[in-house]
């Protein structure tokens, strides 16, 4: 994968302009560490009328971009086979990495088993047995951009980061 540009955000409330060049600005390897460690990820869909949806979900960051299953009869697959757009949040919002997206739903099984294997390495168990059955599907997020937020960071405001990806 091309690493993703990174840029300072547009911030008018907070700041009177906006920070020029790349000092503060995280790396994406800071953003891939916390992909790939959180335990469990927000992910806002829309629901038919325009109203937001917000859940809970495991997932893993592989292969550039965010996997994650979840039964075909719930909100947010129902939400996401109508609007693909979603918005996946890591845990901790002190140190967050926010990715807007396309969910495509994946129906190759062979990804399936390789997913399950991961996914059993990250969360412990067998998900193979739930994930393949004919009421889970899996859906692939590819970020079209990101933001990262440190409030760890020296410099807080200077250290908000946008990550725009190649199309």
């Amino acid at each position: 994968m091309t690493e993703p540009k990174a840029s300072h955000a547009f911030w008018p409330d907070a700041l009177e302009k906006s920070p020029e060049g790349t000092a503060g600005l995280k790396p994406w390897s800071w953003a891939l560490e916390r992909l790939e460690k959180s335990h469990n990820y927000w992910i806002a869909t829309t629901r038919p009328g325009g109203h937001p949806h917000l859940m809970l979900v495991w997932g893993i960051w592989w292969q550039d971009a965010f996997w994650f299953s979840t039964g075909r009869r719930t909100r947010k697959a129902k939400n996401i086979a109508a609007d693909p757009h979603v918005v996946i949040g890591t845990e901790k919002a002190n140190e967050a990495v926010i990715l807007e997206g396309l969910a495509e739903e994946i129906k190759d099984r062979s990804f399936w088993r390789q997913l399950a294997q991961i996914y059993n390495t990250k969360y412990g168990g067998d998900v193979e047995p739930l994930l393949m059955s004919s009421e889970g599907c899996v859906f692939r997020v590819k970020p079209q951009v990101a933001f990262g937020q440190d409030e760890h960071a020296e410099n807080f405001a200077d250290a908000v980061t946008r990550w725009h990806f190649p199309e």
